[in-house]
This record gives C-alpha cells, structure tokens and sequence, in this order.
C-alpha cells in the first residue's frame, strides 16, 4: 500500500511592516521576510496604505484596494 502527501497550497495569515521588510505569516509557521524595495508600490505607500490590506482566497493572495497591489503567496515563495 503507498501513501501520497497531500499539497496544501501556502497561506498567509497575516502581513506586518519595519521600516524596510514587508514579513507575510503563513498559516503553516513560517515567516517570510523581502526587502518592501523588491515592491515599488509598496515601498511608496504610507504606513495606513500597507496595511489597509486583504487577503485573498483564505490567504492565497494580498490585496492592497488603495494602492491597485495583488501578490500571491506561491509568487512570494518562488
């Protein structure tokens, strides 16, 4: 008898800001961390624009409505 292993696509969870990174909570335990530089709509937005955000697909994607942004969680990982 085989098993499979059962892919689960990542989640985000929640998304925070520092000065420089933007850090996505996936719903597995990990923490990803990039440069906010890598996003120039990000990296140009107040403090209230980044975190007027959504997520999108139980946490497939982020959604910025203020700032026209979508990242997915698989491109960020990639």
């Amino acid at each position: 008898m085989s098993t499979s292993a059962v892919e689960h696509a990542p989640l985000a969870t929640s998304v925070a800001f520092d000065a420089d990174e933007m850090i996505v909570s996936l719903a597995d335990g990990r923490r990803l961390a990039m440069p906010l530089a890598w996003f120039p709509r990000l990296s140009k937005a107040t403090q209230t624009e980044l975190l007027n955000y959504q997520l999108l697909g139980d946490g497939e994607g982020i959604h910025w409505p203020g700032l026209d942004e979508d990242l997915s969680v698989q491109g960020l990982l990639q």
